[in-house]
């Protein structure tokens, strides 16, 4: 591998090479409909990539790659990019963080700003894990009390068997990936399992749908208007449920209305930015880890740059 990055691969002639570790630009993959998102490419440490919509994952994909993800250190090096090539962008979609706004505003002017659908599906969905989390704490504080009692009086503890086999706390674990997962999707264990957790926790049930019926608004619904009134109808079940966790994903919403509303334009997601984070992953067990992040970037752009 050393011989490889040394002679043949043209790694040592790289223009880039210089401040491969801070930032690449390839302003030639700049177009009109663009992702942001941040991944990490080796011992967590977090790299800021702008990819480009219209080469789909493959070749001319990345448009820049900047290491961290401090709103003004990107900007920095995104303005190095051309000023009238940058506003002749139209779309950028990014998750709901703050700096991801900062930096389309100031480098894009003229974009539209997206708020990916699949971040906003998935604050309601970790809601009701929590949700789940928390009667699974008091199920296992519970079985502790009950065993401490039962060592007391001296007799043997036997914990209540549900009618799948499972316990309490057993089947608040294993329901995780049941409450990930759309009703339909559900095999036969997973929907008894789904109905012996419902009917002990009805407000799980209640959560549950909540997120489900989230997911369908931005499934089923087309227009702009519609997608606003049917939101506000949520956030009004949301108030009425009372549930701490999703009040939080509620105001989340609420503070981002306009740029999630603007998925209803095109259905633009951060899908393609998300697939190009699983390819970035599986390059990198392939090569089983990184050593040099220069020369493993230097790989990365030659097949996505």
């Amino acid at each position: 591998m050393r011989h490889y990055r040394d002679c043949p691969s043209g790694f040592t002639d790289w223009e880039q090479r210089a401040h491969a570790k801070e930032w690449l630009l390839f302003p030639q993959n700049l177009g009109a409909h663009l992702s942001l998102d941040e991944t990490s490419l080796s011992q967590g440490e977090l790299y800021t990539i702008l990819t480009n919509k219209a080469a789909k994952g493959g070749k001319g994909s990345i448009v820049a790659i900047v290491a961290g993800t401090k709103a003004q250190t990107v900007m920095d090096v995104l303005r190095k990019l051309p000023e009238k090539q940058r506003k002749k962008v139209k779309e950028v979609t990014l998750d709901m963080a703050g700096n991801m706004g900062l930096i389309v505003k100031k480098c894009f002017p003229k974009a539209t700003q997206v708020t990916d659908r699949f971040h906003v599906q998935q604050l309601a969905l970790e809601a009701v894990q929590d949700m789940r989390i928390g009667y699974r704490w008091q199920a296992l504080e519970a079985e502790n009390e009950a065993l401490e009692q039962a060592k007391l009086n001296q007799t043997e503890y036997q914990p209540e068997l549900l009618s799948n086999g499972d316990t309490l706390k057993q089947l608040l674990a294993r329901s995780r990936y049941v409450l990930y997962k759309k009703a339909t999707a559900w095999t036969l264990s997973q929907r008894e399992r789904a109905a012996l957790l419902f009917d002990r926790y009805p407000d799980l049930k209640q959560a549950y749908e909540l997120s489900q019926s989230l997911s369908h608004i931005f499934e089923n619904t087309t227009d702009k208007l519609y997608g606003l009134a049917r939101l506000a109808k949520w956030h009004e079940k949301v108030r009425q449920a009372g549930f701490k966790a999703f009040n939080t994903v509620a105001r989340s919403i609420q503070n981002h209305y306009e740029t999630i509303l603007n998925y209803f334009d095109n259905r633009s997601t951060n899908a393609s930015a998300e697939s190009f984070n699983a390819k970035i992953k599986a390059f990198r067990s392939q090569l089983r880890g990184v050593r040099s992040v220069e020369f493993f970037l230097y790989r990365l752009t030659q097949l996505y740059a």
